[in-house]
């Protein structure tokens, strides 16, 4: 795992138990040239100019007021020029946001200072952050100029009527476990990615489930990921969702 420092903006490789103490951000996604790349973020100065450079900024500087030495943040932190350390990346992502000490969820379309309802925000429409959401032990909200909206603990209620998740798995992501197939694609059920692939490789974390990326193959990779489901999972309540028993066995 890579990780950031937040004084020097060096990346810093650790293994295992060596991994430290991290914060990690939650964000939507910049136009793919707007943001910091794992290459650009090794010449910090040559990449100020990029608009995805400022929230790098902000959570390093936040982790630091934290007292925590280094962060993570998914723009920079993978080489996505390798299919298979993004492949790796992909299947571990659940993993790294659990296992971060405190993850920010930056909005950037909500202003706190007009009163702008944080639920609104493109945050809560895509798939990626639904695993982020879940994953995290903690996350604390912040608008577009980094004022505290408030944590997943102290908004639990009103995540919860926007998302249909219940309290007790907001505030114990260990409950997610004990709900059924069924409920939790129905939490991800109206969420967007910008890649057919992505609405399946997004859900791997959140039904403990570890599989090969195939870019490219579209639709196929949610009848695969429905093929791992049952194959560890005895919970048949995938087909109260209308997919067909004989397409996910074929």
């Amino acid at each position: 795992m890579r990780l950031l420092h937040v004084e020097s903006m060096k990346l810093h490789t650790f293994y295992g138990d060596g991994i430290p103490p991290y914060a990690i951000l939650s964000h939507t996604w910049l136009k793919d040239y707007e943001e910091v790349t794992f290459t650009q973020v090794q010449n910090p100065e040559a990449c100020r100019h990029l608009a995805g450079y400022r929230k790098i900024e902000l959570l390093l500087n936040q982790a630091a007021d934290e007292g925590y030495e280094y962060a993570w943040i998914d723009t920079c932190c993978i080489d996505k020029t390798s299919s298979a350390e993004l492949s790796e990346a992909i299947n571990s992502m659940f993993a790294w946001y659990q296992r971060s000490q405190v993850c920010y969820a930056y909005l950037t379309d909500v202003d706190k200072t007009k009163n702008d309802n944080f639920m609104e925000s493109r945050w809560w429409t895509r798939a990626w952050t639904l695993q982020e959401l879940l994953a995290s032990q903690d996350v604390i909200f912040y608008d577009n100029e980094w004022n505290r909206i408030g944590s997943k603990f102290e908004l639990a209620a009103v995540i919860s009527k926007k998302t249909g998740i219940d309290k007790e798995t907001l505030r114990e992501p260990e409950q997610m476990y004990l709900r059924s197939v069924a409920q939790r694609m129905s939490w991800a059920s109206t969420r967007q990615a910008t890649r057919i692939e992505d609405t399946a490789y997004s859900l791997l974390g959140i039904f403990d489930i570890n599989m090969p990326l195939l870019y490219g193959e579209g639709k196929n990779a949610f009848v695969r990921l429905q093929q791992e489901i049952l194959r560890n999972s005895s919970d048949q309540s995938l087909f109260a969702w209308g997919f067909s028993r004989e397409r996910i066995q074929d």
